[in-house]
């Protein structure tokens, strides 16, 4: 199969033909149709997260079953699915409790003398999440598999495994928003956007989009912002506290950065709720005042929008199907899978709101 392949930091992804394993127990082989370029993917091109090289990068994916492992009942040959990044095991301590997303048990282990895929001289390539969509197949555990209805095409069904149920995920799951409630999102790319669509959904009553990018500001317009703040023009805590008059409820970074993560704690108000969604960098230390016990104020982290996606991703699919989310806009560009670093470039520069790799045909 082809596949782009990292071969180390800050190096274009190269096409090469990967061999790939049959399933093993507990696991699926998925012919990949489409995948979103994913800011987080980028993060592991530019070395801010390290990766095993050669590795294959692609963690927002849908695609079609081919084959499926013994012991795999909950999908068949033929099915169309969306491939979670988490595969939780269903029985440790996060997943009894309802957060499947923080789950830590491998829940498919292979052994060390067969990997999944390998390149031409036998070497292993790994995968990240254990999904690798930039590829033409994918191996995976089959418990991060959520089925797709037959009137939803898999290029926009991809967008829910990441972008969308991280964002929407940030702001029902996450932070609970309540209606008549103030939001501030910092970032409105692909992530962004989502958080702005499911904090209109909530019933805010005022979203103020902030970001550098005029076109960005236009977008989130479309996608519900009441307000916009260009951060080039100003301080953007002070004009956030100014239109929610003293600070929002709810403030969301979406870019993953220190310096935009102490300014969505300072954009809420008393009592107020910061929830950091972005990538922020490993070693980089997030700094707050120690006035956080006076004023009530929380900042806690979303990673996948704590998903309980068996449940949330099929409940984004009917809210999108009853067009109260809008995910064709969300695309801006579709490229091949031979275009896959100028579709890279195209995110560093901050022309796309996303693009989507279509990689193969149901």
């Amino acid at each position: 199969m082809k596949a782009a392949v990292l071969t180390g930091a800050r190096e274009p992804l190269v096409i090469e033909d990967i061999t790939i394993d049959e399933p093993l127990a507990g696991e699926a082989l998925v012919k990949v149709i489409a995948a979103g370029v994913c800011h987080s993917d980028l993060h592991f091109i530019e070395g801010t997260y390290p990766a095993r090289y050669p590795h294959i990068l692609g963690h927002e994916v849908a695609g079609v079953v081919e084959r499926v492992g013994a012991g795999v009942t909950n999908v068949a040959p033929g099915d169309r699915v969306i491939l979670g990044f988490v595969q939780p095991c269903g029985h440790c301590s996060f997943c009894d409790s309802g957060r499947p997303s923080l789950c830590q048990t491998p829940s498919a282990t292979r052994p060390a003398d067969q990997p999944a895929r390998t390149r031409a001289d036998g070497s292993a390539v790994t995968a990240m999440t254990n999904v690798g969509g930039f590829a033409e197949y994918s191996i995976t555990p089959a418990v991060g598999l959520v089925k797709v209805p037959d009137d939803i095409s898999l290029d926009i069904a991809a967008l829910v495994g990441c972008s969308v149920m991280t964002g929407y995920g940030a702001v029902v799951n996450t932070a609970g928003v309540e209606p008549g409630t103030t939001v501030a999102v910092i970032g409105a790319g692909g992530v962004g956007l989502n958080i702005i669509q499911a904090a209109r959904l909530a019933g805010a009553e005022k979203i103020i989009a902030v970001d550098m990018v005029e076109h960005k500001l236009a977008t989130a317009k479309q996608f519900g912002a009441t307000d916009l703040v260009n951060a080039g023009e100003g301080d953007p805590v002070r004009e956030v506290q100014q239109l929610t008059g003293g600070g929002a409820d709810y403030a969301f970074e979406a870019i993953g950065l220190k310096a935009t993560s102490e300014q969505a704690y300072n954009m809420v108000g008393r009592g107020g709720t910061a929830v950091i969604v972005g990538m922020v960098p490993p070693m980089d230390q997030i700094s707050i005042s120690g006035m956080i016990w006076m004023q009530e104020k929380t900042l806690k982290g979303s990673f996948y929008g704590s998903a309980r996606f068996h449940t949330d991703m099929p409940r984004i699919l009917n809210l999108y199907r009853q067009k109260k989310l809008d995910l064709d806009s969300l695309v801006t560009r579709r490229y091949e899978l031979g275009q896959i670093n100028e579709a890279f470039d195209a995110l560093r520069n901050g022309e796309v709101s996303r693009s989507v790799l279509t990689i193969g045909q149901e």
